[in-house]
Parts: C-alpha cells; sequence; structure tokens
C-alpha cells in the first residue's frame, strides 16, 4: 500500500520501500529454470573437496542444494562472462574450439576405466602469447577480494577446487598446459594464468573419484562438529550432524549399484540397467542403503527386499516406504 505525505495542498504519493515483487519474480523464474540439480556424474568442478562424505552425498543425490534466484542468477553471468572471454581470445588470433566440430556439442572428457568421473571444459586453445602449444582454456569470474588473492598467491593456494578441476581435464585431453583466466567482477579487470599437469595430483584424483563412486557407504566426514568451519555451511549438514534423512532416488537405493561402464543396475531387476530418469524417479520397492539411516539395523530380508530398524521400523515394501520414513522417524521420537 502507498504512503503519503502532505506539503501544503500537495498530496504527494511516497513509493513502497523494500518492496520488490518484480525483483522477487525474475529470482524465481531462475529457481525454476534450473530446478534440475542432480547430475549423472561425479563432476571435475566438485573432485577438489577434501570432504569425501560430502562428494558421495552429492553423486548419490542425497540432498538438493539451496540455491536461491540471486545465486542461479550469478552462475548464469559466469556463463555470460566465459562467452565473453572467449570472444575476447578469438579477436586478438587464438584459436579456441568451445564445442565439438563434429556434434556441437561441449567438449566433455570422462575416465575410460571409470565413465561415471567426468566433466566439460570451458575450450581448448592455443595460439597465446606466452605459447604456441596446446592448452585447456578455464574461465571464470571471482570478487575483487578473491581475484586479488589469486594475483599475488595463485589458484592452488587459492582456490584448490579450480585447481583440481584443470588437473582432471588435462588428464584426460592428454594435455600439459591450461590457460586459466580470471575476471574480477568489479573492476572487471582480466588476470590468466598458466597452470602445468602433474600427474601424481591428478591421478590421485582419479583414485579418490572411484572410491566415493564405488562406495556402498558414506565415507569419512572432513569436519570434526557441525560448528566446524567446512560443515557450517554445507548443503549435507542435516544429513551429518542432525541425522536427517537422504532424498529417496534409485541413488540411495541399498538395491542400486554403479557399474565400472558408466551404467547403473537394480538387483531387485536382474541387475538391469536402469536410465537416469529412471534412477530420478525411483520405485515403490526403494529402500535406503542402511548407513543413510540414522537407525540401528536389527535385522533384514533381501527375499522380501526389507530392512528393518530399531523400534520396529521395517523400511521396504508392504511395510513403511521409504518417503514416509523420515515422517515415521520423527513421530517415534516425539511419541
Amino acid at each position: 500500500m502507498d504512503l503519503y505525505i502532505i506539503t501544503g495542498d500537495l498530496k504527494m504519493a511516497l513509493l513502497p520501500i523494500q518492496h520488490q515483487p518484480t525483483v522477487d519474480k525474475i529470482y524465481k523464474y531462475y529457481v525454476d529454470k534450473n530446478i534440475e540439480w542432480r547430475r549423472p556424474h561425479l563432476g571435475s568442478s566438485l573432485l577438489g573437496e577434501d570432504c569425501q562424505r560430502k562428494l558421495f552425498y552429492s553423486f548419490r543425490w542425497c540432498s538438493s542444494p539451496n540455491f536461491i534466484g540471486r545465486m542461479q542468477r550469478l552462475f548464469a553471468t559466469g556463463k555470460i562472462e566465459e562467452e565473453r572471454v572467449i570472444n575476447d581470445l578469438r579477436n586478438i588470433g587464438v584459436c579456441v574450439y568451445d564445442r565439438d566440430p563434429s556434434s556441437g556439442k561441449q567438449l566433455s572428457g570422462f575416465d575410460e576405466d571409470c565413465p561415471h568421473h567426468s566433466g566439460s571444459v570451458d575450450g581448448i586453445a592455443q595460439g597465446f602469447e606466452e605459447s604456441k602449444e596446446w592448452h585447456i582454456l578455464e574461465v571464470k569470474s571471482a570478487s575483487n577480494k578473491y581475484f586479488n588473492l589469486i594475483k599475488k598467491q595463485g589458484v592452488l593456494k587459492i582456490k584448490p577446487l579450480y585447481y583440481a578441476q584443470v588437473q582432471d581435464y588435462m588428464r584426460w585431453f592428454k594435455l600439459t598446459r591450461t590457460f586459466f583466466v580470471v575476471v574480477n567482477k568489479d573492476t572487471d579487470e582480466i588476470w590468466s594464468e598458466r597452470i602445468y599437469y602433474d600427474k601424481d595430483f591428478a591421478e590421485n584424483l582419479a583414485t579418490k573419484a572411484k572410491r566415493v563412486i564405488f562406495s556402498d557407504a558414506p565415507l569419512e566426514k572432513l569436519g570434526d562438529s557441525e560448528s566446524s568451519f567446512v560443515c557450517k555451511f554445507c548443503d549435507y549438514s542435516d544429513l551429518c550432524w542432525h541425522c536427517g534423512l537422504a532424498l529417496p532416488s534409485c541413488r540411495s537405493c541399498a538395491f542400486s549399484t554403479p557399474e565400472v561402464d558408466g551404467t547403473w543396475t537394480c538387483g531387485r531387476r536382474e541387475k538391469r540397467v536402469i536410465s537416469e530418469f529412471e534412477q530420478k524417479a525411483g520405485c515403490e520397492n526403494h529402500i535406503f542403503i542402511p548407513n543413510l539411516v540414522p537407525l540401528e539395523v536389527v535385522g533384514s530380508d533381501p527375499d522380501a527386499g526389507t530392512i528393518e530398524y530399531e523400534g520396529g521400523i521395517v523400511n521396504g515394501a508392504g511395510f513403511i516406504k521409504s518417503v514416509d520414513l523420515e515422517k515415521e522417524i520423527l513421530k517415534r521420537k516425539i511419541e
């Protein structure tokens, strides 16, 4: 509702302060547009994370990240900056491939012996003033604070996730150099750093990825308490510290298995391959991986497809469905 002030004989309307439904609607658009957050693979952009439990939760789609509309729009701004830098490089004579010439799709790489581990590069480029060799091209934007820190101390020190990401890419594409570009969000200054391939580091990342992907239970957590810096702002803090329950999907089901060829199979259906769509939808026979349930296991019946927990709680077809399990656990605690 508008407010009014009286100046002499003139009645003036004061527009509402800090009420912006149009802006809210813009933010909502970005949230709705980016509603699908479940990646089918373990991406290189995440693999530099120190907490392997966080990586397990992400790969198994245990919880949706809480990205507000403003953040979603910020991610879109980063994509625009990437396209702008690629055009800048082409304008000065650098050859940049940001798409596969034969398919038109973004350039992607993956582990040949573990296709669940993959990612897409911003580009592959040649013709820089610093070197005529082919490079992985990676473009990021950063606040003034982090931009200046990267300039002073380097990507490895300030943004180890970015460093791990490009090491992964160099191993897949068999290149030994990355041309890393960062743009200052506040001043539009551009900084570049050339990063060399570290074979041992990259191979350790591949080993780490396999450990996360083929683990049938959450791995060790990094923080020693929920107030630890690494845990405080984590999307999975509730699962780790407050006995929250994972979202039901094939990825959180005790019957599903990630196979070495990059597929997922269902043990309830004679190890039939399940599509990405089916994985997201789940089915009526879903039962949680026991380590994802904050209760002690009492027994199980593989033939019936059920697991029994303390307090007489049975998860499985004909008993408590996975979608209702969290509600049932909370009900029992209240009682």
